[in-house]
């Protein structure tokens, strides 16, 4: 996979791109990662990449022309198009099955915002989405950027030691995760379960399974209503409902 991340800050990404497991996945040759600074694209004679917005209004907008020529610049020699990734708090919320999506593609390509927003022409007619983190505004899209370059990686075949470790992951399975212990079994009187250290493997899956229904419908009640549940996990449901009461 290939990721280039649009932004006039490009330092922020130095110490990302190359730490823990984004670092092993770019030694590994994995991905290829970039931090292009989009103001070396600007024709302006002071890199200007910012203007008022017509109509008057608070802030300045990012000019399209810089972003424009930046993504025409990188892609030139794509054999495919690209998606290109406005980050905008008016976006689509970005979740665990949107990173399982994007972990697909060759190519990604993340748009850093600042300033009071886009020249709406970017939006319009560069972009392929818009992603968003959540129901709150950044200062800039680079964190928003290493948040999701960073669940996007660590689902690429062999960025994880395991295969399986994500699996089991909150949300992979449209569940929260279910609780883990380690040792020692008795830590100040507070003890593993006792079916964590039975051996037992069928009970532990079991007993996993049922935790995590249960931290689900404590936490995130909202998860259960698109969860792939079979008639065991709807009735351990009913029983943990029963249980609340």
């Amino acid at each position: 996979m290939k990721i280039d991340v649009l932004t006039l800050f490009p330092d922020l990404f130095e110490t990302f791109f190359s730490t823990s497991i984004i670092g092993r996945a770019v030694a590994d040759k994995r991905v290829t990662l970039s931090a292009v600074n989009f103001r070396d694209y600007s024709k302006n004679k002071h890199h200007k990449v910012d203007d008022y917005p017509y109509g008057g209004g608070q802030g300045m907008l990012l000019t399209p022309e810089p972003i424009f020529d930046a993504v025409a610049d990188i892609t030139a020699s794509a054999m495919q198009k690209p998606r290109v990734i406005l980050l905008c708090p008016q976006g689509e919320r970005f979740t665990q099955s949107k990173a399982e999506k994007l972990a697909k593609d060759e190519h990604l390509v993340f748009i850093c915002g600042h300033y009071e927003g886009f020249d709406e022409r970017i939006r319009e007619h560069l972009v392929t989405e818009e992603l968003s983190l959540g129901d709150f505004v950044l200062t800039g899209g680079e964190t928003a950027a290493m948040v999701m370059i960073d669940a996007v990686v660590r689902l690429l075949p062999g960025a994880l030691s395991k295969v399986s470790s994500h699996e089991d992951d909150s949300f992979s399975s449209g569940l929260l995760e279910f609780p883990q212990y380690t040792r020692p079994v008795d830590f100040r009187g507070m003890k593993v379960p006792d079916v964590l250290v039975s051996g037992n493997h069928a009970k532990i899956a079991t007993w996993r399974r049922t935790e995590s229904l249960r931290r689900t419908l404590q936490r995130r009640p909202d998860l259960l209503e698109h969860a792939d549940l079979s008639e065991a996990d709807l009735k351990t449901l009913a029983t943990l409902q029963l249980e609340k009461k």
